[in-house]
């Protein structure tokens, strides 16, 4: 698919929920926010940001305007993002003048300012039951937020991507632009490491210097090399956990006995650092070779650079650096092990790349949960995708065992245009399960919907711990069975996302979770896979219970932000134990 292909597709996809939506109880739906919402969404599944939430502010403060379209806030309240939305809806593709680019970013970064600065909380309408308790937790926890990004997302190409950081509230605010053509390469190659080009020339100076070894097999290149400590905390600083995005581990604070030595070292001793630390590895897609300053090979630059063991090391020297700015830096070195991916193949890659992090974790007893694409469980999931057809013999759902996958199945079995109608008519990406999306599913319906609330990363690692424990494969029957619960839970989706303002993937997760723990042993999933769909009478009691549960989520969140709240077990109690419409007798999905 070529980039102009890729922008009719978008504005497609955003037509086609609009016209979907429209008429549906609810807002009106503008094409800004549905192309907000899925951009968003996609970022959140790349692991670029936490559960984002579409919410559309523009006010207007003296002569000063001031937009948002979208936020996420982290589930630990240390990271924020803030999108604003800038949608030509352009047939062909098309530049968006910087001086365009800037004043969206602009107008956010007024959102940002008036908010933290409290003059918002005194303008705005506590009746407001989103903008309102989004504003106050902004408020409120500003000052321990460890990030804050403000994305300008849009459908035209933008010369710049990324802006210099602006102070704000005493916070170096970030200011990135994820354009058209910057979505094209996440969502056609699957990787969304390969935005992280890391030039040590231009950024520090000078090549790094490095002992580079060819690779015999063909899979992989091989570097050596010292990395400043400066290097590592501005590299972190940029990217944030999307450097670690392949990384086993999530940063567990410095409160741990390994962390805590860390900080202490660069507090003492930092000269020693690089011969108490066992230092960091890094996989990247492509290296170049350059001069360092001593006249020996150096690495120029690195795309798609990925920390797969050392995420800790590298937190660290960022968070100490924070806490204790009288930390000096400039004497420490961090052993780094560069591999350099070489295979065409990508599920050969993401093997490879789940081997190379359990290996260099083995020496701290890590378990790997997250690279998990070539687990039995996932492996089977996948062969049964393929060999199951749905009744009419002709249609499959396609399990999204490594990402990316779906597209290289059209592009390497779709040799002509009809045969790709073909193809896309068997296995609609309606019928695309990835990891992420069968996690969201299992949790629900297993009545579990403070999990899915976490984001779709902690939810599949809390789903995926609970695979590996069994160490069961699915059989052909559970694969069906989970197939229908994908069924229910999209289409509860499709009627809930019109019809209510904000926190819609909140009021779906719990109204079938719902469903599944006042229904569930008497609905036939079997009748479901069979049917490929839900009854009317079924969409109508969704929709019942839909509104009811948004109704008890607000109540019972106060103050609190609908989606802050919801990833509380003590949200679903409430939501659980409140009193509900009975659901006609006839229902056809009863067994």
């Amino acid at each position: 698919m070529t980039l102009e292909e890729f922008l009719v597709q978008m504005h497609y996809d955003v037509n086609r929920e609009v016209a979907d939506r429209t008429g549906q109880p609810g807002p009106f739906p503008h094409p800004v926010s549905v192309f907000s919402e899925i951009v968003m969404q996609h970022m959140a599944d790349a692991g670029m940001t936490s559960d984002p939430q579409v919410l559309h502010v523009e006010r207007r403060l003296g002569t000063a305007i001031l937009r948002l379209s979208g936020y996420a806030i982290s589930e630990d309240l240390d990271q924020l993002d803030l999108f604003v939305s800038l949608y030509l809806g352009a047939d062909e593709i098309t530049s968006v003048p910087e001086a365009d680019v800037t004043k969206a970013a602009e107008q956010c970064i007024r959102f940002l300012n008036a908010t933290v600065s409290g003059t918002l909380a005194r303008r705005i309408d506590p009746s407001d039951e989103d903008a309102y308790p989004l504003i106050m937790t902004i408020r409120d926890c500003y000052d321990a937020l460890d990030q804050v990004r403000i994305y300008v997302l849009t459908d035209g190409v933008s010369k710049t991507k990324s802006f210099k950081p602006r102070e704000i509230g005493g916070k170096s605010v970030l200011l990135d632009v994820m354009d058209i053509e910057r979505l094209y390469r996440h969502l056609s190659e699957g990787k969304p490491r390969d935005e992280l080009v890391v030039n040590f020339d231009e950024a520090f100076g000078s090549p790094i210097p490095c002992v580079y070894v060819p690779g015999i097999s063909g899979e992989y290149d091989y570097a050596l090399a010292a990395f400043p400590g400066t290097m590592l905390r501005s590299l972190y600083e940029k990217w944030g956990s999307r450097l670690l995005e392949a990384n086993v581990r999530s940063f567990l604070s410095q409160t741990g006995k390994v962390n805590k030595g860390i900080r202490d070292t660069l507090r003492t001793a930092p000269d020693r650092f690089l011969a108490y630390n066992n230092g960091i590895v890094v996989v990247a897609d492509e290296l170049s070779i350059g001069t360092s300053k001593d006249g020996g090979t150096g690495i120029a630059w690195l795309r798609g650079m990925q920390i797969v063991n050392g995420g800790q090391t590298t937190a660290s020297i960022y968070f100490t650096k924070r806490k204790f700015p009288e930390v000096d830096l400039s004497a420490v070195r961090v052993p780094a092990k560069i591999i350099v991916l070489r295979s065409s193949d990508q599920t050969s890659e993401e093997a490879l790349i789940s081997d190379i992090s359990r290996y260099a974790n083995s020496q701290n007893q890590v378990m790997v949960s997250d690279l998990s694409a070539n687990k039995p469980f996932h492996v089977e999931m996948e062969r049964l995708s393929g060999t199951t057809y749905c009744p009419d013999g002709v249609g499959r759902w396609f399990y999204e065992r490594a990402t990316g996958s779906y597209d290289v199945m059209l592009a390497r079995d779709g040799k002509t245009p009809a045969r790709q109608r073909e193809l896309k008519n068997a296995m609609p990406s309606s019928r695309k399960v990835t990891k992420t999306d069968l996690a969201k599913f299992v949790h629900v319906w297993r009545q579990k919907p403070h999990m899915v609330a976490l984001g779709s990363q902690k939810n599949f690692t809390l789903f995926n711990g609970e695979v590996l424990a069994s160490g069961k494969v699915p059989d052909l029957a559970e694969f069906k069975s989970l197939m229908a619960q994908a069924i229910v839970f999209r289409r509860a989706e499709k009627i809930i996302r019109p019809a209510f303002q904000g926190f819609q993937a909140n009021i779906s997760a719990y109204t079938v979770s719902l469903i599944a723990n006042r229904l569930g042993d008497r609905i036939s999933l079997a009748n479901i896979w069979q049917q490929q769909g839900i009854s009317d009478e079924f969409a109508q009691l969704i929709m019942q219970w839909g509104s009811a549960v948004n109704d008890v989520l607000r109540d019972s969140a106060g103050q609190k932000i609908v989606s802050e709240w919801a990833k509380k077990e003590e949200c679903w109690d409430i939501v659980r134990e409140h009193a509900y419409a009975e659901p006609k007798r006839s229902l056809p999905e009863f067994s």
